[in-house]
């Protein structure tokens, strides 16, 4: 049978695993709120980032003076555990709950104490000798710790997200450099429209993709602007003056990024703009993304009585009673995470709205979501390029075939023979099946020499006079 501790709070005495680095008030989170299954642990950027800040928060009020030097070193040396990834499995409580985060920053202040107890030569729970709120907490408050944080955290999840992101839209480069001369029609409205590559269409897939970079990165660097010192509503109150600079200060030290202070702490406080511009950006990646998921579905429809442009990888088979039909599985997954991402910003856009004067109680659903989006659109985009997009290879010649016979070609003959002789070759050449060449040679309405110039396809993929 497992050994237990006994620890108590206001509100009495709770059995706590011996073995356990967190603390009663963890121990009621794990007890209270049994919402998601989704747990603080399963996002070590996260526990490393209330690691940065606990660390940040103790450096500056040792050099303050109200902090000792064996606690400072002890409460430095757990601080650095977690930001070196160790302890995360000590972080066992639901990512949804009620508090506005301060389960959060009590799991990591007990968590911190109890190591920094140990590296002391004291036992787990002898909180008299470092205290989770009176020496982890300095100077702090759940209100500027939490969200704090939180940006941190998001800002290093950006990263990834961004490798992945830059991948995909090289990968899309790079097939549009190999389908530079493959003759395709383009569509508007799903009807035939004028010619163009097959390597123009995967040029503007990654051209639109590789926009996202610099406006995500744009406003991820928002994220490094925190409200340290502002303690509970932003007045400072507890924090001794020049904290909240000195504490920010280092922070960016350790970071060794632009981080900076907000310029009115009682704003700060209680504004998540910063995460609803964020998860907006999610969105909008994820708009273009899903787009260019279902072109590729459409563009592979078929393959006898669809487009059949592409071929996309086989992965699985697709149906258990359809012998041989193959599904365009992995665009249709990234899809799939597109509409969660873009769920998630609503829920991200209800919750800032939700605050109520001080301070905005609903940050736990906003980091959540937002983490959640970008935990899912960084593995779906890898997702999507190495079993996807590297693979996909042209039907060359039915593409091509597709041109020849298609009315739509009949646009580039409008400066030659005017709209309305257009029209009529166009509409004549859909009622007979006959082709937009010969029925413009039958009329006399160029000579051949002239009609094969113009009709060229390559002549058709950009302006010319």
């Amino acid at each position: 049978m497992n050994k237990m501790r006994t620890e108590s709070d206001l509100l009495g005495e709770l059995q706590i695993p011996e073995t356990a680095y967190y603390g009663v008030q963890t121990q009621r989170a794990i007890n209270n709120f049994k919402i998601s299954n989704n747990y603080l642990s399963h996002y070590p950027e996260f526990v490393k980032a209330l690691g940065v800040v606990k660390l940040g928060a103790a450096q500056a009020n040792h050099e303050l003076g109200i902090l000792s030097k064996e606690l400072f070193d002890a409460i430095s040396f757990a601080s650095n555990e977690l930001i070196a990834g160790k302890y995360t499995e000590q972080f066992p409580i639901d990512m949804i709950q009620g508090g506005a985060g301060t389960s959060t920053n009590m799991n990591a202040n007990e968590v911190i104490a109890n190591i920094a107890l140990e590296h002391l030569g004291k036992q787990k729970g002898e909180y008299q000798f470092c205290s989770p709120n009176d020496h982890v907490n300095l100077s702090q408050s759940t209100n500027d710790a939490y969200p704090s944080a939180l940006k941190l955290a998001l800002f290093n999840m950006n990263k990834p997200l961004i490798e992945a992101l830059t991948s995909l839209y090289e990968a899309f480069d790079k097939k549009g450099k190999q389908f530079s001369n493959v003759i395709k029609m383009g569509r508007t409205q799903l009807q035939d429209a004028v010619p163009m590559t097959l390597g123009q269409e995967f040029e503007g897939f990654s051209n639109t993709l590789h926009k996202e970079v610099d406006n995500l990165n744009r406003i991820a660097a928002e994220l490094l602007v925190i409200n340290m010192g502002a303690t509970a509503i932003g007045t400072g109150l507890n924090a001794v003056p020049g904290y909240a600079q000195l504490c920010t200060t280092k922070i960016a030290e350790i970071m060794n990024e632009d981080v900076s202070l907000a310029d009115n702490l009682v704003e700060a406080t209680s504004d998540t703009s910063s995460f609803v511009d964020y998860s907006s950006a999610l969105k909008r990646l994820c708009v273009k993304l899903s787009k260019i998921c279902n072109d590729l579905r459409l563009l592979t429809s078929g393959p006898r009585t669809g487009l059949f442009e592409i071929n996309l990888p086989p992965k699985q088979p697709g149906s258990s009673i359809m012998p041989g039909k193959v599904n365009p599985v992995i665009p249709e997954v990234v899809n799939q995470v597109c509409f969660k991402v873009i769920g998630n910003d609503l829920s991200i856009t209800m919750a800032a709205e939700a605050g109520q004067l001080q301070l905005n109680v609903m940050e736990p659903i906003i980091g959540f979501s937002i983490m959640e989006s970008i935990q899912y659109l960084t593995n779906a985009m890898n997702t999507l390029r190495v079993e996807c997009v590297d693979g996909i290879t042209a039907n060359v010649e039915h593409l091509k075939n597709e041109v020849q016979n298609s009315i739509g070609i009949v646009t580039a003959l409008n400066p030659y023979i005017g709209y309305k002789a257009s029209t009529k070759i166009a509409k004549e050449a859909l009622e007979t099946g006959g082709s937009v060449y010969q029925l413009v040679l039958d009329h006399g309405l160029l000579s051949k020499e002239r009609l094969d110039e113009i009709l060229d396809p390559k002549n058709m993929l950009g302006p010319h006079v």
